[in-house]
């Protein structure tokens, strides 16, 4: 077991070097970094690039990766006290954020102060909606939108702080509006082209 972990941490460590230095190389040369071994290249449709280097991942992206599951541990926390879940059996490669090694309330606190962070990638320059046009960032009321989000994540990690899970079912529902705000005007349309407009 022991040699395993020495492996694993070593192989991390190469991919670690490897990656770092395709993303110097990537700076140098002005574009993204190459992936990874195994990996795909990222998805070219994502924009122009931004103060961070570049734009990735498109709308629906970014919402599949950082505010839908993120969201999802809010709304567990409504249901299940976070303080009642269980650790996984090995919780450092737990899949649910709430019985990894940073689960319990950390996750819900984690969870919403990611979704206030992520608010700031909603405004990035460059960055199309699924169906290839650019996120709607003109429109006056997208950055009321982004704000509203970016609130209501803080909403949810002062009730996270709180550990009082009547306080959790109130932040969520403060969190379901802004996002039903943004959802009702610009993705529930019967056809993906009618989105973002």
């Amino acid at each position: 077991m022991r040699l395993f972990a020495v492996l694993l941490v070593s192989i991390v460590l190469v991919e670690y070097a490897s990656a770092q230095s395709s993303i110097v190389a990537a700076r140098q040369r002005g574009g993204p970094p190459a992936p990874a071994r195994g990996g795909s290249a990222a998805p070219a449709r994502g924009g122009a690039a931004g103060a961070s280097g570049g734009v990735y991942a498109n709308l629906g992206q970014l919402m599949k990766g950082i505010l839908y599951p993120n969201s999802n541990v809010i709304f567990a926390a409504q249901t299940q006290n976070p303080a009642q879940v269980r650790p996984a059996s090995d919780p450092s490669t737990a899949t649910d954020p709430l019985a990894s090694t940073y689960g319990k309330w950390e996750a819900v606190e984690n969870s919403a102060l990611a979704l206030s962070e992520a608010a700031g990638l909603l405004m990035v320059p460059g960055r199309r909606c699924a169906n290839g046009r650019p996120v709607p960032l003109q429109n006056p009321d997208w950055p009321k939108f982004v704000q509203g989000l970016r609130e209501a994540g803080m909403t949810v990690y002062k009730a996270a702080q709180s550990k009082d899970q009547d306080k959790i079912i109130d932040a969520a529902d403060v969190m379901t509006t802004a996002c039903a705000n943004c959802h009702d005007k610009y993705r529930e349309k019967a056809n993906l082209a009618d989105r973002c407009q």
